[in-house]
């Protein structure tokens, strides 16, 4: 009987561009609470497209904590590496956390610009 061959990882569902701006805004006035839904609704993406990583309850939970600010990032990376592609962001990128309002700014752009790119790649409808 012949070995079936490897075939790379079957991908799930893709995930909702979303407007950067609009989630820093929201974060800001919420006080962080539509921040840490982002945050969720990002890592469940990400499990559900992957079938890997944290999901979106324990994803959320470790940003309470800071280290899901550091863990999303990896996550991007590991899918872009993946489907063959250089990750334009690092986990190292949640240190701009630490610079008041600019610094959640930069985060936003650069993790939701990233996701939006993959996630339009993979034939979503871009962010009008």
């Amino acid at each position: 009987m012949a070995q079936p061959q490897s075939t790379p990882a079957a991908r799930g569902p893709i995930g909702q561009p979303m407007n950067p701006s609009q989630v820093f805004i929201l974060s800001l006035v919420t006080c962080g609470i539509y921040g840490l839904y982002w945050m969720y609704k990002n890592f469940e993406e990400l499990k559900q497209h992957t079938g890997e990583g944290l999901g979106g309850v324990v994803g959320a939970l470790t940003c309470l904590v800071w280290v899901g600010y550091f863990l999303l990032p990896g996550e991007m990376q590991k899918m872009y590496q993946a489907d063959g592609k250089q990750s334009p962001i690092e986990p190292v990128l949640a240190v701009w956390l630490f610079v008041p309002i600019y610094g959640l700014y930069k985060y936003t752009q650069e993790v939701q610009g990233a996701l939006n790119d993959y996630w339009v790649s993979k034939g979503a409808q871009p962010v009008a």
